[in-house]
């Protein structure tokens, strides 16, 4: 059963999560094997091999702990108390001795043990969309998109663990402290964003580089009914269908390459709706804004789209590199910079650009079911014979 976890861990069982590459390894690998027989093996994530190695490593007590946004990730963190999940780390076989200890995302890890650096406090670890969520200051109710090469949609749903009817995930989205309470959030992702523009240089060759998108989609009034379904590798949420392949549909002896570019770009906004619409079902509160980041963010027909497309007010930050923005303000917040109530009072500041919805009601839904109705036909497409 895909979720016979989801409800403890806000996640399906999927080997993109850290305890079945756990299982893998113990598998596959004798060393780890005997390492977790004699209880000296150290399982973690990224941040958790990098916090350990700075604060001393194996020769001078580093310190093991993974922050509760990462360790969100192990398939193994239950969601209502922030541990490990005893019954669920038996059923993989995985000691939960060897696991990191789940520490917040602002508080005092360690010191770096030596070099350049040494003495200087870490204080602040959160995972990468995370990071971008709390770097554009998400309050309960808001919601960001990172649109690279994929797209990454966060929702942050306060204290509230919202589980999701559509397949979204249930996850953390920053606790600032040891003491503070858990912010919350659902996550839903496109597999296919900005790479659909890179595909139109690589792949087809329409277009130099992606950067030209937008001329090329300002050059004409509309895409001529030309839609493009990006599933080169399938459609996550909300459709879940592994089988779709990628459609373009609607073209006609006077398309041009500006209608298929035009298309693509329209595609991300599309896919964006796809995710925020199952967000607001699963959460029971309308969207009024969406905050954006990311390199794709640059590109203010994309933009004006999304916003046409989902009829709310779209954000851009000033500084698009939300995610190195959350991390310092974690940081911050626990060395006493900044307090929590300084990051999220502002409201948008005047550096910043809002893009607001200017497409009819009736024209926004028009697209919008023509969009679904070429999406259905990528359905049931791959194969396993070729």
């Amino acid at each position: 059963d895909r979720n016979a976890f989801r409800k403890t861990t806000g996640l399906p069982l999927s080997t993109y999560f850290s305890a079945v590459k756990m299982v893998w390894l113990m598998d596959k690998v004798p060393a780890v094997k005997q390492a977790v027989n004699d209880g000296t093996c150290c399982f973690g994530t990224v941040d958790s091999w990098l916090i350990y190695n700075l604060t001393g490593g194996s020769a001078n007590g580093g310190k093991h702990v993974s922050d509760v946004t990462n360790a969100s990730r192990y398939l193994l963190m239950d969601l209502n108390t922030l541990e490990w999940d005893g019954e669920i780390a038996a059923k993989f076989g995985i000691p939960v001795s060897a696991l990191p200890k789940i520490v917040s995302n602002s508080e005092l890890y360690g010191k770096v043990a030596h070099g350049v650096l040494e003495g200087t406090p870490i204080c602040g670890c959160i995972g990468d969309q995370q990071a971008a969520t709390l770097g554009q200051k998400c309050r309960p109710g808001e919601a960001k998109n990172t649109y690279g090469t994929g797209l990454f949609l966060l929702l942050n749903t306060g204290e509230s663990i919202v589980q999701s009817s559509h397949g979204l995930l249930t996850t953390i989205s920053f606790k600032l402290g040891a003491t503070e309470t858990t912010q919350y959030a659902l996550e839903g992702a496109v597999a296919t964003g900005g790479s659909a523009v890179t595909w139109l240089r690589d792949g087809i060759g329409i277009i130099d580089n992606p950067e030209e998108s937008e001329k090329h989609a300002c050059s004409v009034e509309s895409t001529g009914g030309v839609y493009f379904v990006p599933a080169f590798s399938g459609l996550l949420a909300p459709y879940w269908q592994e089988d779709a392949r990628g459609v373009i549909i609607g073209l006609t002896q006077y398309s041009t390459k500006s209608h298929i570019v035009r298309a693509t770009l329209e595609s991300l906004c599309f896919q964006s709706r796809d995710v925020l619409d199952a967000m607001v079902e699963d959460y029971g509160k309308p969207m009024l804004t969406l905050r954006v980041d990311g390199g794709a963010s640059a590109n203010a027909f994309l933009l004006q789209f999304q916003s046409d497309i989902l009829g709310i007010d779209i954000v851009r930050p000033v500084d698009v590199e939300s995610t190195c923005r959350g991390a310092a303000l974690a940081a911050g917040m626990h060395l006493g910079v900044w307090t929590k109530e300084q990051i999220f009072s502002a409201e948008i500041a005047e550096s910043d650009t809002v893009f607001k919805p200017a497409m009819a009601e009736q024209e926004r839904q028009e697209k919008y079911e023509k969009w679904k109705d070429a999406v259905r036909r990528s359905f049931d497409w791959s194969t396993t014979k070729q």
